[in-house]
């Protein structure tokens, strides 16, 4: 998810029985209007599946504990992308030690058949809620508590996040640092209240201005990232050249007569370029913000990270 929100989303299970009735029974019976079924009769169909819908259910069908059954187990939550999820296991054996081993290597749930369908429809609605409220309070540690933007602890995860699929995919993306100018004297002058007006606004601004995809951040203080996949510099500075206009424009209750105006430095990756580490990209656009403070602020100024400037020309033809 990009941006903060906390709108409930569609949920995914994912089935994996060998036997194809109780598949489709199943299926039927745990689809909702807010949670998607997807079937699989083999272990790594099953891995497949999870890693492509990452389920907040995995639903195993096991009619026996054999090896191949604690391989399946084993197999899930040893895999990164898939050690999280909740699994649930049916099964027919109803050994203690089958369970303690489904247990050990990592079940949620143990479901002995035959069961009832009204019971395993309510265990999974309560793993479906148990695991929206981890997810929300997940969120929720990541989200600025003043701006509502995501925090510093999201951007610098997003951030390698977005460098490791550059190295592997030769992704391009931009990094934006915004400053608002003189901000600390907005605060001396009409109060901390009118400060923290300020920075709702500038968090709001950008995100309405940003797409779905862009990551924006409160960086600390006065300042904001927004991180923007699959944007070279001379996109992002189509976007941002939005956000400090319509900030200039803005006028504030505390302080009506008084202009907010953010100086914004831009560094990006275009295709094939060498991709950089973290502290590289961001000193990058932090030597691009101080240009735009030093140009007299309320500017926008972009690079590459190599330092290369993007030109007017550039960004008039991304716009």
């Amino acid at each position: 998810m990009s941006k903060p929100e906390q709108e409930a989303r569609h949920q995914a299970i994912v089935l994996i029985d060998e036997a194809e009735p109780l598949r489709r029974l199943l299926e039927k019976r745990l689809k909702s209007a807010r949670a998607s079924v997807h079937c699989a009769d083999d272990p790594q169909g099953a891995i497949d599946l999870i890693k492509k819908y990452a389920p907040d259910v995995v639903v195993l069908g096991l009619d026996r504990m054999d090896d191949s059954g604690y391989e399946m187990l084993r197999q899930i939550k040893e895999t990164p992308e898939t050690k999280d999820v909740h699994v649930m296991v049916i099964s027919g054996m109803s050994n203690p030690q089958d369970k303690v081993a489904a247990f050990d290597l990592g079940a949620a749930d143990y479901i002995t058949k035959p069961f009832d369908m009204l019971e395993l429809r309510v265990r999974v609605r309560v793993a479906l809620q148990s695991r929206e409220l981890v997810r929300m309070l997940g969120e929720q540690a990541q989200i600025d508590g003043l701006s509502g933007a995501y925090n510093r602890a999201h951007f610098d995860a997003r951030l390698g996040e977005l460098i490791s699929g550059a190295e592997r995919n030769r992704h391009v993306f931009s990094l934006a640092i915004f400053d608002l100018d003189k901000f600390k004297s907005i605060n001396d002058t009409y109060g901390h209240p009118a400060g923290d007006a300020v920075i709702k606004g500038m968090a709001k601004l950008i995100r309405a201005e940003c797409r779905t995809c862009d990551v924006p951040c409160r960086y600390g203080g006065e300042e904001f990232a927004l991180l923007m996949p699959d944007t070279t510099p001379a996109q992002a500075v189509v976007v941002c050249e939005r956000v400090r206009v319509k900030l200039s424009e803005m006028r504030w209750p505390h302080h009506p007569e008084r202009q907010v105006t953010v100086s914004i430095g831009i560094s990006g990756l275009t295709a094939g370029e060498s991709v950089p580490d973290a502290a590289t990209m961001i000193a990058a656009a932090d030597k691009c913000l101080y240009q735009s403070k030093e140009g007299g602020r309320d500017q926008v100024t972009a690079s590459l990270v190599d330092g290369t400037p993007v030109s007017a020309g550039e960004a008039a033809a991304a716009a």
